[in-house]
C-alpha cells in the first residue's frame, strides 16, 4: 500500500479499528493465506470492506468466542494465518480456555485482535472495558503482545504479522479521531523502543494510543527535558529497556490497563530478575484495580489521571 500524507489524514480521522480492516484487506489481496474472523462484530472490527470484496475468507461465528478460537486454530493447521477480533474481554476472558490450549499451547498461527481495548469503549462499561487483558495473555507462553500508538503503526505492525508464523495478540486502544504520531518513513521493528525527542531530566514509558497524550504533556513542558518511549512490542519487553531506564533519575509509566498485570508491573518483574542496580525514582500512572465508571473517553481520561492535563500535572510534581 502506498501511504501517502492524505492516507494518513484519513486514517486519523478513522481510528485504529477502522483501520485494522482497511489495512487488513490490503494485505490479504496479495497474501491468500490471510482469513477474518469475527464473533458477529464485523462491521465493529472494520471488516466490512474485507466481507464485501473478499467474503469467502471471512466468517462470521456468531456470538460464539470459544468455538471462533477453536473454529480459527483449524483453519490455521491448513496452512492459514487467521485474524479474529473482538472485544478484549471476550477474548481473553469468555475465551480463555481455548486461547491457552489451542493458541499458545499449540502454538497456532491465529492473530487476536482486541478491538476497544483499554476504557475507549466508554458508555458500555465494564463489560466491554479492556482492563486485565494483558495481565491474562502475558501469563501464557508464546504469545507476543503488540500495541500501536497511532494508526500508521499499525499499519505497520499488521504488515510484519501477516508474515509471522504463530499466535500473537494485537491491543488496539482510543477513539478516532486518532491523532498521528508517524509518517510513512517510520519502519516497526518488533522488539525495539521507539524514541520520541531527547531528554534527560525524566523518562515516560508507554504503549498504544496514550502515547500521543504522553507527548502532548511533555510538550507543554518545554522547560523539563523529558524523553518519551513508546512499546509497540510490548510484551516481552524490550531487552534494552532496564539499561535505558538505568540512564535517568526519574522513571514515570503511563498505563491505559488495570495496575494489576500492566506495564508497571512487568517493568517491576524485569527489575526482580535483572543484575542491573537502578538507582532512579519510579511512579506510575494506570487504571485502579477495580471496576470504573461509565462515560465518554474524554471523561475516563481525566477521571482516572490520563488526560493531558493530568499528565502534564503527574509530570510537574514528580519532577518537583
Amino acid at each position: 500500500m502506498n501511504v501517502s500524507t492524505a492516507t494518513l489524514r484519513n486514517w486519523q480521522r478513522t481510528g485504529q479499528r477502522g483501520v485494522y480492516g482497511t489495512s487488513l484487506l490490503e494485505l490479504a489481496r496479495t497474501n491468500d493465506s490471510i482469513y477474518a474472523i469475527s464473533a458477529d462484530l464485523g462491521n465493529s472490527s472494520g471488516l466490512d470492506r474485507f466481507k464485501r470484496d473478499l467474503p469467502d475468507r471471512f466468517l462470521n461465528i456468531g456470538i460464539s468466542e470459544q468455538h471462533m478460537i477453536g473454529f480459527a486454530a483449524g483453519l490455521s493447521s491448513l496452512g492459514n494465518n487467521v485474524f479474529v477480533s473482538s472485544f478484549a474481554p471476550f477474548l481473553t476472558l469468555r475465551a480463555g480456555e481455548q486461547v491457552r490450549m489451542n493458541l499458545s499451547y499449540m502454538k497456532s498461527n491465529v492473530k487476536l485482535v482486541s478491538i476497544g481495548s483499554g476504557i475507549s469503549m466508554g458508555y458500555l462499561g465494564n463489560s466491554h472495558f479492556g482492563l486485565e487483558d494483558i495481565s491474562i495473555i502475558r501469563s501464557l507462553p508464546n504469545i507476543p503482545i503488540f500495541q500501536p500508538s497511532d494508526c500508521y503503526e499499525l499499519y505497520q505492525i499488521l504488515k510484519y504479522l501477516s508474515g509471522f508464523d504463530g499466535p500473537a495478540y494485537l491491543r488496539l486502544t482510543g477513539v478516532a479521531p486518532n491523532p498521528s504520531i508517524f509518517n510513512s518513513e517510520y519502519i516497526f521493528s518488533p522488539g525495539k523502543i521507539v524514541y520520541h525527542g531527547y531528554g534527560h531530566d525524566l523518562l515516560v514509558l508507554a504503549s498504544g494510543s496514550i502515547v500521543s497524550s504522553v507527548l502532548a504533556a511533555a510538550g507543554s513542558l518545554p522547560d523539563a527535558s523529558i524523553q518519551v518511549c513508546s512499546l509497540p512490542s510490548l510484551w516481552p519487553l524490550p531487552e534494552d529497556l532496564l539499561e535505558t531506564m538505568a540512564s535517568f533519575s526519574n522513571v514515570l509509566i503511563v498505563d491505559e490497563h488495570s495496575a494489576v498485570g500492566g506495564l508497571s508491573s512487568m517493568v517491576a518483574e524485569s527489575l526482580l530478575g535483572a543484575e542491573l542496580t537502578l538507582s532512579c525514582r519510579i511512579s506510575s500512572v494506570s487504571l485502579p484495580a477495580q471496576y470504573l465508571t461509565s462515560g465518554t473517553y474524554e471523561h475516563l481520561l481525566d477521571a482516572y489521571g490520563l488526560s493531558v492535563s493530568s499528565l502534564v500535572s503527574k509530570m510537574q510534581s514528580f519532577l518537583g
